[in-house]
Order: C-alpha cells, then sequence, then structure tokens
C-alpha cells in the first residue's frame, strides 16, 4: 500500500496540537537518552490503544539475542527472549513503508503462519501495524504496533496518525545515532589521556568544574596539593591557589578571542607529601555560538601525574617490540625511573640476568643507552594498552 500523503496543516483525527507535542517531545527526549524510549514506546501504545509497541533495535542472529524495546502496559510482559524475526512476514519491508497484516498476507495465511501460532497469538499479538526507519547510516529500524484479535484492526484514522509520527521518529533515531557517537568518542579520548595519565577538567564560563575525566578524578582523590571546593579547582598552598587561579581567569577572559590570542600556560602545584609537584597546564576552549549562556565549556585544565607509574599489559609490550616477557618486565621497571640494579630486584632477578636482558632489548629495539629506553617506551602506544 502507497503511504499517505499528509497535507500541511491536516487535522488527524485522534491527535490534537496538545496531544502531539507532548508525544513529539518524548520522542526528541529519547533521542538524548536511550532509558526514555520505553517511556515514549508506551505513550505511543496509548495513544494507539495498543497492547504492545516495540522497537526493533537490532533482530539478532545466531547467538546474538539482538535488541528490542517494548511497551507492554503495566499488566503485560513480554517473553525474555526475542521473537525469531525472521519468520515474521514483515521481516525485510522496503524502508518507510508502512502496513498491516492484509497489506502482505491473507488472514487465513497469517493465522497459518508459524509466527502467528508461535510468537503471536501466546501474547495476544493479531493486529499488527509495521514499518522499518532507515537511518543516514543505513541502519534499519522496525517500529512494530499490535493489538489483540478482540480489538478494533487498525484503520485509516490509525494508518495516518503513525505516517506523521514517522518522520520524527526517523530524525529522533538519527539524533541518537549522532549523540550516541560523540559519547562513545568522547569516552574513548577521556579513557586514552586517563592511560597517559594526564587528567583533565573542563571548566565553565565561572571557572566551576563542569566534567573531569577518570586520572583527574584520581588526583583530586589524593588530597595531595589540589581539591575541588565550592565546585571550583584550588590548590593546597595560598601562593599556589592565587597562581592557579589568577591563571585560570586569564584563560576565561581569553576565550572569546581569535585562536591566535587565547594563552596555553602552566604551572607547577606544590605537594604535601613532598612528592613531584603536579603539572598544570591551562587552555582556553573554542566558544561555540550555539552554547550562550551559563556552564559551556570554556577551559581545560591538564594535570600530569609525574609520579604514577606505568603498567602496561606484557602482552602488548612484546608485540611492540618483540621482546620476551622477562624483557618486557624489564623495561617496563626501566620506564618507571628504576636504575637496572632496581629493577632487578624488583624482579628478583640476578644483575647479570638483568644486564643480559637489557643487552637484548638494546638489540630488538635499535637503542644504545637506558635513557634512550626510556624515552622509546614513554613515547610509544604501549602505554595506550594499560590495565584499569
Amino acid at each position: 500500500m502507497a503511504r499517505a500523503n499528509m497535507a500541511p496543516g491536516a487535522v488527524v483525527p485522534g491527535l490534537d496540537g496538545a496531544r502531539l507535542a507532548d508525544l513529539l517531545g518524548q520522542v526528541y527526549e529519547a533521542a538524548l537518552e536511550p532509558s526514555a524510549w520505553v517511556t515514549c514506546l508506551e505513550s505511543i501504545r496509548n495513544q494507539f490503544a495498543a497492547n504492545y509497541v516495540s522497537l526493533i533495535v537490532r533482530p539478532g542472529s545466531g547467538d546474538d539475542l539482538g535488541l528490542i524495546v517494548s511497551a507492554a502496559g503495566e499488566s503485560r510482559t513480554l517473553d525474555p527472549h526475542n521473537p525469531p524475526l525472521t519468520l515474521s512476514p514483515f521481516s525485510g519491508l522496503a524502508p518507510d513503508r508502512l502496513v498491516t497484516v492484509d497489506d502482505v498476507l491473507t488472514m487465513t495465511d497469517w493465522r497459518a503462519s508459524t509466527y502467528y501460532h508461535d510468537w503471536c497469538e501466546p501474547h495476544g499479538v493479531f493486529h499488527v501495524m509495521a514499518v522499518d526507519l532507515q537511518t543516514r547510516d543505513g541502519g534499519v529500524y522496525g517500529l512494530r504496533i499490535t493489538r489483540d484479535e478482540a480489538s478494533p484492526a487498525f484503520s485509516a484514522d490509525d494508518r495516518a496518525r503513525c505516517e506523521l509520527l514517522l518522520p520524527h521518529l526517523r530524525r529522533a533515531l538519527n539524533l541518537h545515532l549522532s549523540v550516541n557517537q560523540d559519547r562513545k568518542v568522547n569516552l574513548l579520548y577521556s579513557e586514552a589521556m586517563a592511560h597517559l595519565m594526564v587528567g583533565v577538567i573542563v571548566l565553565d564560563e565561572q571557572g566551576r568544574v563542569l566534567e573531569s575525566n577518570a586520572m583527574s578524578k584520581s588526583i583530586i582523590a589524593m588530597a595531595d596539593g589540589l581539591r575541588i571546593s565550592d565546585n571550583q579547582l584550588e590548590a593546597t598552598y595560598g601562593a599556589d591557589n592565587r597562581k592557579l587561579q589568577r591563571l585560570v581567569r586569564e584563560v576565561l577572559d581569553s576565550a572569546g578571542k581569535p585562536s591566535r590570542l587565547r594563552p596555553v600556560d602552566a604551572i607547577s602545584v606544590s605537594r604535601p607529601s613532598g612528592k613531584v609537584s603536579w603539572g598544570l597546564v591551562v587552555q582556553a576552549m573554542a566558544p561555540d555560538q550555539w552554547t550562550e549562556g551559563k556552564h559551556r565549556p570554556s577551559a581545560a585544565v591538564f594535570v600530569r601525574d609525574t609520579d604514577s607509574k606505568t603498567s602496561p599489559p606484557l602482552r602488548v609490550a612484546q608485540e611492540l617490540f618483540q621482546l620476551t616477557a622477562a624483557e618486557s618486565m624489564l623495561a617496563i621497571q626501566l620506564a618507571n625511573g628504576l636504575s637496572l640494579e632496581e629493577a632487578a630486584e624488583a624482579l628478583n632477578i640476578r644483575r647479570n640476568t638483568a644486564r643480559a636482558h637489557l643487552r637484548s632489548i638494546f638489540s630488538k629495539t635499535g637503542v644504545r643507552r637506558q635513557t634512550e629506553l626510556v624515552r622509546l617506551f614513554l613515547n610509544s602506544v604501549v602505554l595506550l594498552g594499560t590495565n584499569d
């Protein structure tokens, strides 16, 4: 059946302006927060007086059960195992083609189908309205709205209401994909910085902490020279704190200027423990014209824990430098600042054995001195394989 053509401003029976606005608000809320899809689908279920509304996110195959998000009302539950979607007569629909049961097969064939007999009938599913929505990345999401046999079949008005929702659902799914991709990329960057032992703290235009990665949280938790008080990053010692606050203010004041005028400056912050001082770099972030107002990212503070020890998996070090396990363990100890004698003691091996390992490491890596070996390790991607 051809898609319904909705004229601009057309009134759809059963879906007035207030209901439509509320429903669309939930659709776009779900785009930003995946957990909101259940609430959104429940509203659609109520709108169509359906017993189930399901969004097939990933059909699944083989051992993969896939993912189906469903709304089933308070008194109903769906089988936790996904139905055999490949047996469904609604599998493989042309994108954006809205159909009901009688569009794809006769009622006799529907009742006789394995899919209806094994899954639909036990769950009280008889009338089905189905459509597959294709996103920009080529993904296909299936929307299924169902009623039991005692309920009326889906009418032309029902189809018109569904057609009205489909463009918004498609946009919401595209938005969800984009936001989710950004979240994953940001998480990857954050994890990479943590593996490199760099803490990152994002400040708003007032210097308040907006976000921080795992490494910066670990540094703050040490309570050793840096703290967050009243949502502001502070140094323990007064002199250091005055330098830090002055630097942050200078950077924030420059945030709206051209990039060539935005400063990147650094200071050291003493630690009460007596360990090597923290190294801080504060950098202005380019303003986004769409994020004017309060709490926009305006500056980033990078904190380096120079006293942390690297602990990359032996397998990573072995693969990168073609070392044995024993040679990799020695190289890691040396990269952590130990002398050859200290590393031998830490690994409980003889000094002569350590020297033999070191000669082999030099031969395999092409370096001649221990300082070059340390630089090679610290500048390689081996740290990105750091264990959590």
